[in-house]
């Protein structure tokens, strides 16, 4: 039965997209669990970093589960509905102030680049492998599941891979910024989770005020006197104090996100 199941280990938290006799095809249920989660991890002060992957070795997700369209996305009201549901997760991914990372492996098509495309960093095995292709299926990529790659990638990036319709080798992503490195599918594991680690290392509010900077500077507009002095609220925190006594002190930091 597919569905995402969330664990958590020493601060770092794991969702894994499981429908693995489809590749790990995402069905409305699972989309709408994957928000749940989403919202219910970024509550949790004592999350550092959330890993998403998906179930076994062969893919990441090989996007929507395409047999619920015909009956599910018929008309136009269920299609809104539809893919109202996964702009919402994707929403929630990129809104959570938890730094998340994709591990991902396989195949990694339509909604499951959708997935990774809204995470902070994307680490990629060598054979993964990476693409849209749904101009052969006749139907669009909706807009709002479009923006994060549109942020990520920027239009020209998305004009080949919604125009063509090409799978992308975890090289060629690399080389168009889809994903953050590329690592030998034997150690995919052990470097998605590191990265994890040396994120959930530093100060967690520092990580959640660095995900609302780049996000706010990404809109173009100068920052007012109010950003501006809200961009020190660091000074006020428990971490900072803690953070400069462990330097002076050459120790490492023990961080608590206050």
């Amino acid at each position: 039965m597919s569905h995402i199941s969330l664990s958590t280990t020493d601060g770092i938290a794991t969702l894994v997209l499981d429908n693995a006799a489809k590749l790990n095809a995402i069905d409305l249920a699972m989309w709408q669990q994957l928000a749940v989660h989403m919202a219910t991890i970024g509550r949790d002060g004592e999350i550092r970093c959330i890993v998403i992957r998906g179930a076994g070795d062969e893919a990441f997700a090989a996007g929507g589960d395409l047999e619920e369209f015909v009956d599910g996305r018929a008309t136009l009201d269920q299609a809104l509905h539809y893919h109202a549901q996964v702009a919402a997760a994707l929403n929630a991914i990129a809104d959570c102030p938890h730094p998340t990372v994709a591990m991902i492996r396989g195949t990694c098509i339509g909604g499951g680049l959708e997935i990774a495309g809204v995470c902070d960093l994307r680490i990629s095995g060598e054979s993964a492998r990476f693409g849209a292709p749904i101009n052969k299926l006749g139907f669009s990529m909706y807009p709002g599941e479009m923006e994060g790659l549109l942020k990520l990638a920027g239009a020209a990036v998305m004009k080949e891979i919604l125009l063509e319709g090409r799978i992308l080798t975890a090289a060629e992503a690399y080389e168009k910024g889809l994903v953050t490195r590329v690592i030998p599918d034997a150690q995919i594991e052990d470097e998605a989770y590191a990265t994890a680690r040396r994120i959930a290392a530093g100060a967690p509010l520092v990580a959640a005020w660095h995900k609302q900077w780049i996000r706010r500077l990404q809109n173009g507009k100068p920052l007012n006197d109010e950003e501006k002095a809200a961009s020190f609220a660091f000074l006020d925190t428990e971490d900072y104090k803690e953070g400069l006594a462990a330097f002076l002190a050459k120790r490492k930091p023990v961080f608590k996100g206050r």
